[in-house]
């Protein structure tokens, strides 16, 4: 005689609803996990909980608030510029406007601004192409720079505008420089 092959299960669905088990494994099961956790009957609401010293506790509390504090202190100091001084009243802006002066490093502002005095001659020795692509070029970038402090003024721990100001100012110096370096050699960017 051939058997019956059997039926093939492709869901739990499929299985039978009424076959029972052979034995209950869960007497056994609570039997191993009684020992490991004597308290948790005794306990309040069935949940088990060590007694923690208040030592421990106080010292807990106190790493806590030193790490907040570190953290603070971090974030502060990486935002650019770190905490400005107010504007002075002869350049504050009109009301409904936020400005912030984000580069405080002294060499940058020496580079930049020498960049910028002598961007006119550096401009002149330029071929007329290469003059109005550096221009467009700088009047992008300012644009942006401008556009990217507002935002920053309104949302100063903003990490993404941060490093995308970081960027332009970078991008700055790269075009200033290369103009610089283009108009000294007398040749074209």
């Amino acid at each position: 005689m051939t058997e019956p092959t059997p039926k093939r299960v492709t869901t739990l669905r499929e299985l039978s609803q009424d076959t029972e088990p052979e034995r209950d494994l869960w007497p056994q099961i609570e039997a191993q996990l009684a020992p490991a956790r004597p308290s948790l009957a005794a306990s309040n609401g069935g949940a088990a909980r060590r007694a923690v010293p208040p030592s421990l506790r106080w010292l807990a509390l106190a790493a806590g608030i030193g790490c907040v504090a570190v953290g603070v202190w971090i974030g502060r100091s990486a935002l650019p510029g770190g905490v400005q001084p107010p504007i002075a009243a002869a350049t504050r802006p009109a009301a409904g406007t936020v400005q912030t002066a984000w580069v405080t490093d002294p060499r940058y502002r020496r580079d930049h601004d020498a960049l910028v005095q002598s961007l006119g001659a550096q401009l002149a020795s330029l071929p007329p192409a290469s003059r109005e692509k550096v221009m467009k070029s700088l009047t992008a970038i300012r644009t942006a720079k401008q556009e990217l402090e507002e935002a920053l003024g309104k949302d100063p721990s903003n990490a993404l505008l941060q490093e995308l100001l970081v960027n332009t100012y970078q991008d700055e110096m790269r075009v200033l420089t290369d103009v610089h370096e283009a108009g000294d050699a007398g040749k074209g960017i």
